[in-house]
Order: structure tokens, then C-alpha cells, then sequence
């Protein structure tokens, strides 16, 4: 992965210098919340409901043991003793205290870490797809360019000061494990019929209150001209993007107020001016960063203790059967680690945990971790003659869950426990839901069914793109959710449809029963997946199981 250099640590060390010294204005009155919040939000810090919260970039959720450990000393030593990783492959620590944050971003520096750009009308944290470097499926590992991307849009002068915040994905597989298109920019590798390597781009996705799927802008973007074409389409949004109305400001409104056709002639005009002043610098600096992101060594090993503990053991079987994916080497394969364990908080991992993940990382993972964008932590790289050993230890620290893209695999946003915006509770209502379908026994005959659930109109638990979407709001001073059936957050990127009207707190775990029942009754065989059968029967169906008393009115 990528080491930082000495201008990077020197970069990193002086904005720690100038936010402790910002820390300490704050902190003696000097300065007010309001002169404070630009400041504190530049490197990551918000206020929540109850406390500062720090939110620390993983850039495209890729780190290694060091980074772990250093982050489980962070939750020990300075927050409540865990962490909460995020739907944009952060982490966040929902407890520190003001005067702690600086020695906290220290530490962070200590190991290549920092929360620069985490916050703002910026480009944050460039995400990727969480298989990067070990999918079957690659065409080629995207992380390189994620890295490029992050070093050119951190601290960039035009754009620190966007008309909103700014999101870009990147992948390179056939199989979409980043939602590219619900980002302002989204990137996916290919190749041409000449073999040459570009990209096809996307722009104008975006889920919040006025949820749209990106549009493609080229269909085949050469790999040399990424930067420059990157940069018009930032500049052309830059210019163009309304700041009369915050509601209205995201780039997904610019290219709906002016249409697809005239955004891409102005990014085009904008394009042909940068091109030139890219003299190629830019890819001699991708090609030393390709080169920290060559493929380890795999090792070849007899498979025999991963077949005799298959065979032998269900436990082991299912954990198999549901957390592992293919991997490029035969002999190895990808271990997603459940966040989700029933009735815990989605997306949280103790201290403990994180040095457990850490020291398997070290021992069986080639020192590589990944956090997802459905929150949970991913080992990339582990021979299959490990696994049995992997998945002991993960059940000895509550980590074995077998449920990745389960019904209890749910997809939460800190709701209104922490975040100042909420407008309803996301942590009880995904508890709720997996504590009653892992009593019901019935998670692995229902298969996958991705319940994504946000707790206000922010979208921050993507449930626009849920196979069942929850969302929280605030009905006259008490808790109302909708609930949207149908979206899909793959190659497929699909807004879910509003079933109806909402539902008490104490009634969604009774509608999303009475939906999965009628999933059973209705799908055509076992292996038909909740998605498909809504995508063969359509609304109808679920819409009168989720309101059988209208059903009955209208009988």
C-alpha cells in the first residue's frame, strides 16, 4: 500500500501544528464556536449531540495492522474504548474531548494517518471498491489511481471551498462493490478493444433528500487524461454549482437543472483547456504509486485443513459459505468480517477487536485490511489452509457472525444516539431486525436482502439503495419511518420505490416481518433473491402485505 514520504508526514505534521494551536483559541475563548466550526471542520471534527465527534480518513479503505493497533489506541485511550466505521470507509470516534483531538491527530500521524477532508464542502475521502487487488472479477486494482486522486484533491486551492461537499468511487471490477453512481463522480477501470486501459466515467449521483443516479459523461476516458478531465469536471461544478440554496448545491442538481448533454460540452470546453498543462507529471507520480501496490507473494499450501474443517464442521460451513468470496489465486480467498453481530451496533468494533483484526491481518492476511462501505472489515488475502484458524479467532472475540449480505447485515447510520441532524433512532430499529430474524432462525433461508436504514433525509445509511430501505423522520415531535422496497446499490444502481405511508418506531419491526413473509410466499424458488421477485411482481405484492388493513378496507 502506499507509505507516505517526508513531504507527506511534513504536510500532515503542520496542519496538526495549526489545528492544535486553533484547539487552544477555541478552548480559551479566543475563539467562538462559530469563527471555531470552519476550522475544526477542515480536519474532521464536528459537534454531534452530546460530545466533538473525529471522523478519520481511511483513504479507500485500505490500511494495515499498524494502522489498526493505532487505531484501537485511539478508542482506548482517548474516546470509549471503540470506534464506528463508516459508510465512506472512515472511522469515527464519537466521545473524545476538545483538548484530546490534537494529540489524537499525532498519533494518526505516527503510523500515515490523518482526518483532513473528512468534512466540508471539499472532496472527501476517495473510496474504492473493498475486494480491490484480490477480486476474482478485476480488471485492475483501483486503489493506484485512489491514491492519485487523493494526493491532487487534498489541500487543492480552487476547490477547498466547493458550492457542497464532493464525493468520488472508484472501481475496477465488472461487479460494482462501490456505488459509483450514487457519487458526484464515479470511475470505473476498463479496457477498450485495443487492450488500453481508461476509464468510464460517471457524474451527478447522490442519495440525501433529492436521491439520483449518476449519468455516464464518457464512456471511455483514456487512463492518461484522468487527472485533467477529474479536475474540469470539479472546476465546470465549481463555477456552475448554485450557493444560493444548500438543498440545491450538491453537482447531481447541476447536471438535473442543466442536463447531461450540456454539462458534458462544458466539462469538454474545460477539459481541452487543462489538457495541455498536464505535461505528464502526473503519471510518473501514478506509476511510483503502482508500484507500492504490487500483489504480495502469494503462498501455495495444501488446502487440506479448510476442506477437513468444511466437511466436518457447520459452524465453520456457514461462516464459509457466507462470509468468503472468490479470490484471483485459487488457493486463497477474501474473508469479510461481520460488524453486524445480532443486536450489536452495525459498523462498531471495540478496541480488542480492532487489535484481534490487526494481529490476523499480521499473521494469516499478508498485513492488509479493508473497511467496506457496508461497514464491516475485510482481510483480502488469506489462504485457504488458514481459514479455520482465521474464523476461531474471530468467534473467540464475537467477530464470526455468518450473515455478510443477510437480512441481519444491515447498513445504519448513527441515527439520533449521536448526530446532530438526526431525526429519528437507526441503531434500535437494526438491532430490533437482527435479534428478531436471528431468534426466528430464518436469515439463511431468506438469503440476501440488504435493509439499509438512515435517520433523517441525509441519506448517510444509503437507504435509497436498499432491497428494503428504512427512513427515519420526525412526524410532529414522534418518530415516523418510510420504508422503499426495490433499490440496489450494484452495476444495477436502482432508487428503492416508497412503499406508503410510514410507521411508528414500534411497527417497523412487524412491516419488515410481514414483508419478508411475503418474499417467502411469493418468490418463484429458494434461490430467487427478495431483489428478484420484486423486480418480476413489482409493488403490488409487498404493498399489501406491508398495509393489510387497507387491503381489507378495500375488500
Amino acid at each position: 500500500m502506499y507509505t507516505y514520504s517526508e513531504f507527506d508526514r511534513a504536510f500532515v505534521a503542520e496542519r496538526n501544528r495549526q489545528f492544535r494551536a486553533q484547539v487552544e483559541r477555541r478552548i480559551d475563548g479566543s475563539l467562538t464556536e462559530d469563527e471555531f466550526k470552519p476550522l475544526r471542520l477542515m480536519n474532521g471534527v464536528y459537534l454531534q449531540l452530546h460530545a466533538y465527534m473525529l471522523r478519520v480518513a481511511i483513504p479507500y479503505g485500505t490500511l494495515d495492522s499498524a494502522k489498526m493497533r493505532q487505531l484501537a489506541l485511539l478508542a482506548e485511550k482517548w474516546d470509549k474504548g471503540y470506534g464506528h466505521f463508516t459508510t465512506r470507509q472512515n472511522i469515527q470516534y464519537n466521545w473524545p474531548k476538545l483538548r484530546d483531538i490534537p494529540d489524537m491527530l499525532d498519533a494518526l500521524g505516527e503510523v500515515g494517518m490523518h482526518a483532513i477532508q473528512t468534512s466540508g464542502n471539499t472532496i472527501r475521502n476517495v473510496t474504492a471498491d473493498h475486494f480491490a487487488g484480490a477480486a476474482a472479477d478485476e480488471v485492475a486494482d483501483p486503489r493506484p489511481v485512489a491514491e492519485l486522486l487523493r494526493q491532487w484533491s487534498t489541500d487543492h486551492p480552487e476547490f477547498q471551498f466547493l458550492p457542497r461537499k464532493f464525493k468520488i468511487a472508484v472501481i475496477g471490477a465488472k461487479d460494482d462493490r462501490a456505488v459509483i453512481r450514487s457519487h458526484d463522480i464515479g470511475l470505473r477501470i476498463l479496457r477498450n478493444e485495443a487492450g488500453e486501459e481508461g476509464f468510464q466515467v460517471f457524474v451527478g449521483g447522490g442519495l440525501g433528500r433529492t436521491p439520483m443516479v449518476a449519468q455516464e459523461l464518457r464512456g471511455f476516458l483514456p487512463k492518461a487524461d484522468l487527472l485533467p478531465y477529474c479536475e474540469a469536471i470539479v472546476s465546470t461544478y465549481n463555477l456552475l454549482g448554485r450557493r444560493d440554496n444548500k438543498y440545491k448545491a450538491r453537482i447531481k442538481i447541476t447536471v438535473h437543472e442543466n442536463g447531461i448533454d450540456r454539462i458534458r460540452e462544458l466539462v469538454e470546453q474545460r477539459f481541452a483547456e487543462l489538457r495541455p498543462e498536464f505535461s505528464g507529471v502526473d503519471q510518473d507520480v501514478l506509476a511510483g504509486i503502482e508500484a507500492q501496490f504490487a500483489p504480495p507473494s502469494f503462498r501455495s499450501a495444501p488446502q487440506d485443513p479448510y476442506v477437513q474443517a468444511y466437511d466436518s464442521d457447520p459452524v465453520f460451513r456457514s461462516w464459509a459459505d457466507t462470509n468468503l468470496a472468490a479470490h484471483r489465486d485459487v488457493e486463497h480467498a477474501i474473508v469479510s468480517i461481520s460488524l453486524k453481530k445480532h443486536g450489536a451496533t452495525p459498523g462498531d468494533a471495540s478496541a480488542d477487536q480492532m487489535r484481534v483484526m490487526a494481529d490476523l491481518a499480521e499473521r494469516y492476511g499478508y498485513d492488509e485490511l479493508r473497511i467496506s462501505h457496508e461497514q464491516n472489515v475485510i482481510l483480502p488475502h488469506v489462504h485457504k489452509s488458514d481459514l479455520p484458524a482465521v474464523h476461531a479467532a474471530l468467534r473467540e472475540a464475537g467477530l464470526a457472525t455468518a450473515n455478510i449480505g443477510l437480512i441481519s447485515d444491515i447498513i445504519a447510520c448513527p441515527g439520533m444516539d449521536y448526530c446532530a441532524l438526526a431525526t429519528a433512532r437507526s441503531i434500535p430499529i437494526a438491532q430490533e431486525i437482527a435479534e428478531r430474524f436471528e431468534e426466528l432462525k430464518l436469515e439463511h433461508e431468506i438469503g440476501q436482502l440488504k435493509i439499509k436504514i438512515s435517520g433523517c433525509i441525509n441519506a448517510c445509511g444509503h437507504h435509497h439503495v436498499g432491497h428494503i430501505g428504512i427512513l427515519g423522520l420526525d412526524r410532529a415531535g414522534v418518530e415516523n419511518y418510510q420504508i422503499t422496497l426495490g433499490g440496489d446499490g450494484t452495476r444495477d444502481t436502482t432508487i428503492g420505490e416508497r412503499a406508503g405511508p410510514g410507521f411508528g418506531a414500534e411497527e417497523v419491526l412487524p412491516a419488515i416481518e410481514r414483508l419478508v413473509q411475503a418474499y417467502l410466499d411469493l418468490r418463484a424458488d429458494p434461490q430467487e433473491t427478495f431483489l428478484q421477485t420484486y423486480r418480476r411482481l413489482g409493488m403490488a405484492p409487498f404493498k399489501a402485505a406491508l398495509y393489510p388493513e387497507a387491503r381489507a378496507n378495500a375488500a
